[in-house]
């Protein structure tokens, strides 16, 4: 597991464009954290490395927003709404977070979890990606004002 400490939104921001150079298609960045942790921050940088220049926002109350204009096609899926795998299944999430074409970015993450996983323990069979993708599962936590600390582990290829 790597851990980052962020100081400000704008290293947060900047930690998100890093990882755009690391992603290839097949990538599922899951989110997990409080509101106000900085998981919106950080893929508004990982969006900003891939070359994308729209506005990203949230996309609490549409799930998906589709970003197609950058290095790699980007799906920013927010989970916040829906609570169970059955749920996401239904509103015809589970490809973007099984096998996405491009990259997926999924905040509340831990609504795709079942049984309510924990950094250390093996990782549910049911929520894998596809052979040939890889999973980064983030943990960001609030430490302060401004602080957050971002621990990240990927799993898969």
């Amino acid at each position: 597991m790597v851990s980052f400490i962020s100081n400000s939104p704008d290293e947060t921001f900047q930690l998100g464009r890093e990882w755009a150079a690391d992603v290839a298609a097949g990538w599922v960045i899951g989110l997990m954290g409080d509101l106000g942790t900085g998981k919106t921050q950080l893929v508004k940088g990982l969006a900003a490395g891939l070359g994308i220049e729209a506005i990203v926002n949230s996309p609490t109350f549409a799930l998906l927003q589709e970003h197609n204009e950058g290095r790699l096609p980007l799906a920013h899926i927010d989970l916040y709404r829906l609570e169970s795998q059955s749920e996401i299944v239904g509103a015809g999430l589970e490809h973007f977070l099984t096998a996405p074409d491009g990259v997926a970015v999924v905040e509340w993450y831990e609504r795709w979890l079942a049984g309510g996983w924990q950094p250390g323990e093996p990782f549910p069979e049911s929520a894998r990606p596809t052979d040939g993708a890889t999973l980064r599962l983030v943990n960001l936590t609030d430490e302060g004002q401004t602080r957050r600390s971002i621990e990240y582990e990927d799993f898969g290829n």
